[in-house]
């Protein structure tokens, strides 16, 4: 097949090297396979390696990390492991006046509850916020606010 001038069309496109002008007769920075070699690297020699010597006898020191997963608090109990005392254990609730209750407050008021009717959030349980703490050693473990 040949173009209507005579010149023939090559039958491969230009390889990269070609294209982009790289020197094909470069030393190449790894083992170019010689004939009869696999392609897979396969049969090649790495190159000897010039470093120092690794010293044989190095002691090893292996340290033991335990990571706790972070511990999510609701209006619930949770059993966990108390990171005051160590005991396995199953919180104890205390609720607390927060942000929800005291905004659920201000709304009745809002609405026209001004004869005590409006106090009714401080009551309530579900509007507080709920702190977790050990029921052995008392110490404060975590908080869930409602707002």
């Amino acid at each position: 097949m040949s173009a209507p001038s005579g010149v023939p069309i090559p039958s491969a496109p230009p390889s990269y090297e070609e294209t982009t002008g790289i020197n094909v007769n470069y030393p190449h920075p790894y083992p170019v396979p010689e004939h009869g070699q696999k392609p897979d690297g396969k049969g090649m020699n790495p190159p000897p390696y010039t470093g120092q010597a690794v010293p044989v006898n190095n002691p090893v020191t292996v340290q033991t990390v335990y990571v706790q997963q972070p511990v999510v608090f609701y209006d619930r109990p949770v059993q966990m492991c108390c990171p005051s005392c160590n005991q396995m254990i199953v919180t104890r609730l205390s609720y607390d006046s927060g942000a929800l209750t005291w905004l659920s407050c201000g709304g009745l008021c809002l609405l026209g509850c001004i004869a005590g009717c409006c106090l009714i959030p401080f009551c309530v349980d579900a509007l507080k916020d709920v702190d977790h703490t050990c029921p052995k050693c008392g110490a404060l473990i975590g908080s869930y606010k409602r707002l």
